[in-house]
């Protein structure tokens, strides 16, 4: 069954009850979405109808997208009761949103254990492990036996983020193995259970880990969760692989948004209100506007040559989107091999190498094309481009080889640049490459047309 959010909304004004057995009787995925668009007053009374588990489910689905709002819209008391009842992840990320005066309330009302685990992941950054692991970790001595682990799981896994991997410690709590639920359960009762798993050094990462290379690790080694240490192996936490494919999802977006050449919103475009999304895309256009300024300062450089043979003009619009596309393909392709570790920034002299003599190939292509469709056009009578349209085909052909280059190689360095300087790569976005090629592009094309058109047109 499922409602929409006008029918729950209708729902709202009507009896309780009614509204109550209505959303009881939907998945906590879809109350989530209808949520999604009722206000956060509205949202706050569905939630207070529904079953407290239910609520809880509902409260930790990623569709709903305004949690920050409904839950400065609740009584302070229910309000602190769904905290605790959600994983420290989760308690985590939703105090991070809140205002600190929203944050401070809450925390003033939770019990003391979840206040100071907490105050543990507060101090992390939203984006590290520490930031995005949760601290229910099911962890047992070394020395117990697999039928006493066994017990114990059925004792407490109702309070655990995940009970498919079982952390073993040493006397001095020192992570020293991880035992799968299914080694468990196919291993002998009374063998230790530090016997019952993988004796190789366990897989782990530390607090301060990027959220990116968590999500690295767990796809390296095809973990279900990974455990989080500090420098002296004691367990802290685990991310799990929900938590970082949510993490994902979100840094992806953002890297995404960078590459429109603009600020990331940080919230779905449908809650982002309109001083909010001017202030998020004006300073990037203005940017990339003062930029393109260059271009016209670089023509005006040029203005007597143009003045000469107003010929040159026809081909500008050509070249220079020809070295901005193939500067934007460099760039993408560079940011996702950085994203995924598949090169690292030692790497940039190798990926010089390789960029410039494919900038030269595709340079030449286009090159080719260009020539050939002067020539074609003049032949057939279509343009008539002079007595010198042999020349002002070769003298676009070669400023395309020459911008097409520049523009891979331009592309392919400027995020390592951003990177070694401690800039997000992604904000070496499509648009301010073209930009950079654009200007650089004007300055190649007249002065391959300077040189071999001199004595002729120019």
């Amino acid at each position: 069954m499922s409602s929409s959010a006008p029918e729950l909304l209708y729902l709202l004004h009507g009896d309780p009850a009614e509204l109550a057995e209505t959303v009881a009787g939907m998945r906590a995925a879809d109350i989530a979405e209808a949520l999604r668009d009722l206000p956060p007053a509205g949202a706050a009374k569905v939630l207070a109808v529904l079953p407290f588990d239910l609520a809880v489910q509902v409260f930790d689905e990623p569709e709903l997208d305004r949690r920050y709002e409904i839950i400065t819209s609740m009584d302070v008391d229910a309000a602190v009761a769904l905290v605790e009842a959600m994983s420290s992840d989760q308690q985590a990320d939703l105090l991070r949103g809140l205002a600190q005066p929203d944050r401070d309330r809450i925390l003033a009302k939770v019990d003391d254990d979840t206040r100071r685990t907490l105050k543990l992941l507060l101090e992390y950054p939203h984006d590290s492990a520490g930031g995005i692991m949760t601290t229910e970790v099911l962890t047992v001595p070394f020395d117990w036996s697999v039928a006493q682990t066994l017990a114990y799981i059925r004792d407490v896994a109702q309070s655990k983020e995940t009970v498919y991997a079982i952390y073993v410690l040493d006397d001095s709590n020192h992570l020293v193995s991880v035992v799968s639920l299914r080694q468990l359960v196919i291993a002998d009762a009374d063998i230790l259970v530090r016997d019952a798993g993988d004796r190789r050094k366990p897989v782990s990462v530390g607090p301060a880990t990027d959220r990116e290379e968590v999500a690295r690790v767990i796809a390296k080694y095809n973990l279900l969760a990974v455990p989080v240490v500090d420098e002296q192996q004691h367990v802290l936490g685990i991310v799990t692989v929900d938590d970082v494919i949510d993490a994902i999802v979100r840094e992806q977006t953002e890297d995404v948004q960078k590459f429109g050449g603009m600020e990331a919103l940080g919230a779905p475009y449908m809650s982002i209100g309109l001083g909010q999304m001017v202030k998020k895309r004006a300073g990037w256009l203005c940017a990339l506007f003062l930029s393109e300024m260059l271009t016209a300062t670089a023509m005006q450089h040029y203005q007597h040559e143009i003045d000469k043979a107003t010929l040159l003009a026809m081909f500008i619009p050509l070249v220079m989107s020809s070295g901005g596309n193939s500067g934007s393909q460099a760039t993408s392709l560079i940011i996702r091999a950085l994203a995924l570790g598949e090169i690292k920034l030692r790497d940039w002299w190798r990926i010089a190498v390789r960029e410039l003599p494919t900038g030269l190939m595709l340079g030449a292509i286009l090159g080719v094309i260009g020539i050939i469709r002067i020539l074609l056009w003049q032949r057939l009578h279509f343009y008539d481009y002079g007595p010198h349209h042999l020349l002002v085909a070769i003298a676009v052909g070669t400023a395309l080889v020459g911008i097409v280059t520049f523009g891979s190689l331009a592309g392919s360095m400027l995020p390592f640049l951003l990177r070694r300087l401690g800039f997000d790569p992604a904000s070496a976005s499509a648009p301010f490459v073209a930009t950079l090629v654009d200007v650089t592009g004007l300055v190649i094309y007249f002065s391959v047309a300077f040189v071999v058109l001199r004595g002729t047109l120019l």
